[in-house]
């Protein structure tokens, strides 16, 4: 016998009050957000608006952009988008940024395209039982990027996740899932427009802020759309079936292959960097609670910057295990590839600035 009861369970209200951006046109949100940053070249292909709308699903992230069909009868014009958008306001980000320790470092437990630090903070923090999972961005058998979410150090040493893909991946919507499983923390892998954009929304959403534990950023000069990358690389003799790593180095794109090696000026390839990097200032990734590249390092290292005290746990805790060789930086290389992204501030249009960077685009 089965016991029943007539009660109805009390429902709980929660209110709480945000800020809405205002908006610039009389339309539902996402027309706005539209004319604003996608029409006009700034957006980032961060994906933070995809995270954020509540009708799932419907904002899509193809090769060539961010779109969101059918949005006159489906968006519900709940201005999330709005909210999240980094560059609705957009305040620029440059130099090397705040930090509390600057090195270059080789880990001894896992091969990478340089140093393999990002892998091996990850790994660590993992151990630490700061976290439970990493997002990271892998790739299939032919480049094309793909979202891993890692729960042990062993999945790391999987060569697919190793190595830059400099394609475009959507990594913040993989946070919900990651959310919703995680029982200690989430670590998070990204490049400063997916860094910033992650800031945006853990400023709305407290329970990113506690739930995501680490954010390993990368420096930066631009990321490319796969399928244009991939017929830009075949047109060069790139087999992406046998490509075995892609880096840039000293001003040349270089593709390695078992059986050769393609290389030529990047900025060849300027007529297939998208827009929204065209307007990125930010090399080193100055958000993220550690940054890691190559440029300033020794060959076969990585240029750590350890900004935040999270960060300087986990390199603590990687010197007390012997788990990293170390070496020093070149500061000057950084500062010069800073300086040289910093430049793209000429080309953002004014009005879409804090007043403190306007007086840049005007000299």
């Amino acid at each position: 016998m089965s016991n029943t009861s007539s009660d109805t369970a009390a429902v709980e209200t929660l209110e709480w009050k945000v800020r809405i951006p205002k908006k610039r046109i009389k339309d539902k949100a996402w027309m706005d957000l539209k004319k604003r940053v996608i029409d006009t070249g700034l957006c980032s292909h961060c994906s933070a608006c995809a995270f954020v709308c509540p009708v799932q699903g419907i904002i899509s992230l193809p090769d060539r952009g961010i779109d969101f069909p059918d949005w006159e009868e489906r968006c519900i014009d709940c201005e999330g988008c709005l909210r999240v958008c980094h560059r609705w306001e957009y305040t620029p980000l440059s130099d090397l940024g705040e930090y509390i320790e600057l090195i270059a470092a080789k880990s001894k437990r896992f091969k990478g395209q340089d140093g393999a630090m990002v892998t091996e903070f990850m790994a660590s923090a993992l151990e630490m039982g700061i976290i439970d999972r990493a997002i990271f961005v892998g790739r299939d058998e032919e480049w094309r990027p793909k979202i891993y979410h890692i729960r042990s150090v062993e999945q790391l040493r999987d060569t697919r996740i190793s190595g830059t893909k400099y394609s475009y991946a959507s990594v913040l919507p993989e946070l919900k899932e990651a959310i919703r499983v995680t029982k200690k923390g989430i670590g998070v892998v990204g490049t400063p427009c997916i860094v910033t954009g992650l800031r945006k929304i853990q400023k709305e959403f407290k329970i990113f802020k506690d739930k995501v534990k680490l954010v390993v950023g990368l420096f930066c000069m631009e990321n490319f759309y796969y399928d244009q990358l991939r017929a830009y690389l075949e047109k060069k003799g790139v087999d992406m079936r046998k490509l075995v790593k892609m880096d840039i180095t000293r001003g040349k794109f270089i593709a390695t292959m078992p059986d050769s090696e393609i290389s030529f000026p990047v900025k060849e390839m300027d007529e297939i960097v998208p827009h929204g990097c065209e307007r990125c200032t930010d090399f080193t990734d100055v958000l993220a609670d550690v940054s890691v590249g190559s440029v300033g390092s020794k060959v076969g290292y990585s240029t750590v910057v350890v900004r935040t005290e999270i960060g300087k746990e986990i390199l603590d805790y990687i010197r007390e295990k012997r788990y990293a060789e170390f070496s020093n930086v070149i500061p000057d290389v950084i500062d010069k590839l800073i300086k040289l992204k910093k430049k793209r501030i000429k080309n953002i249009p004014g009005e879409y600035l804090t007043v403190a960077y306007k007086k840049d685009t005007e000299k």
